[in-house]
């Protein structure tokens, strides 16, 4: 099996106890030749999607991704191959990150630096805060429910989006599924996306959806840049309808120079930063839901965050 993550020998020796009898090789994306791949039983890691026809003797891929873009399209994965993404992984730093961008726009924190850039003691006016506002998180995976959690926990009003389920966890106030979303959204003081990108799921903020988001809200997306129009979040940004936006993930990625993006008022651009390897925890939890899987498919147990090729989600 091959190995694309950069694990120092603790981790790889979780990984290669699951699986005592097989053959471990480590190697970066760039690395693995076509016979290895075609030879492969499992691969850990995300492999580009184009490469994945060598692999006929594949019986898993575990990416080291949430997201499944590109690896669920028909004929991707050989026949009988499984999909499992590393949902559970992602929601501590991402979530974290989440509440600091929240944080840094409810507070003008951006604006301050600026003044601090030019020299300038300046009162920028009033902020908000979090206690006591109303949070939509459109998205109540493993990332978003951790954000709920946090925002619940700094005393706001919660309210979840998810595609399906209506058992309604505790750390939210009001459970919604996506077809009532433009019901909650004008009430939100703050919206964020944690989702996939799926057809579902494409510019699901176009400019009708943003313009029924409360004047003055603010819009946080990290799961896919395709969530959101960009020229309609740009728009809305510089006529005053929304307050501010924090993306870490943009249409197109990466965001070119001189893109309308860069110069939106108010607006937190980071180059997708938030998940990746960047918290040592995170390369840590995607190596034990690799170890699982290893194991599991070993001995014919069901997998942790199976992949639906159908719709691009987790089986629940």
């Amino acid at each position: 099996m091959i190995v694309l993550l950069p694990l120092e020998a603790p981790l790889r020796a979780r990984l290669e106890a699951a699986a005592p009898d097989w053959e471990f090789l480590y190697r970066e994306p760039s690395t693995a030749t076509d016979s290895e791949i075609e030879e492969a039983i499992a691969i850990v890691g995300n492999l580009p999607p184009a490469r994945l026809s060598k692999a006929q003797n594949l019986k898993l891929l575990q990416l080291n991704s949430a997201g499944t873009d590109g690896y669920t399209a028909p004929g991707v994965l050989p026949s009988g191959a499984l999909l499992a993404n590393a949902t559970g992984a992602y929601g501590l730093g991402i979530s974290e990150y989440m509440m600091g961008v929240l944080l840094s726009l409810s507070k003008k924190l951006p604006g301050y630096y600026d003044c601090q850039r030019a020299g300038q003691w300046k009162d920028l006016g009033p902020v908000r805060a979090v206690c006591g506002s109303h949070v939509l998180a459109v998205g109540l995976g493993d990332i978003g429910g951790r954000f709920a959690r946090l925002c619940k926990a700094f005393g706001a009003q919660v309210t979840g989006v998810r595609r399906a389920g209506t058992d309604k966890p505790e750390y939210v106030d009001r459970l919604v599924l996506i077809d009532a979303l433009d019901t909650v959204l004008p009430e939100a003081d703050t919206v964020a996306l944690s989702l996939p990108g799926t057809k579902a799921t494409y510019h699901l903020f176009d400019r009708e959806r943003i313009a029924k988001m409360k004047p003055g809200a603010l819009l946080l997306n990290v799961g896919r840049g395709t969530a959101i129009d960009p020229d309609a979040l740009c728009d809305a940004l510089e006529s005053g309808h929304l307050g501010g936006a924090a993306i870490d993930v943009t249409e197109p990625e990466p965001l070119p120079a001189g893109h309308r993006l860069w110069k939106a008022p108010n607006l937190l651009i980071t180059p997708h930063v938030s998940g990746g390897f960047h918290m040592p925890q995170t390369l840590g939890l995607i190596a034990e839901i690799a170890a699982y899987n290893l194991a599991a498919i070993r001995q014919g147990q069901p997998l942790r965050s199976l992949v639906d090729l159908e719709t691009g989600y987790r089986k629940l």
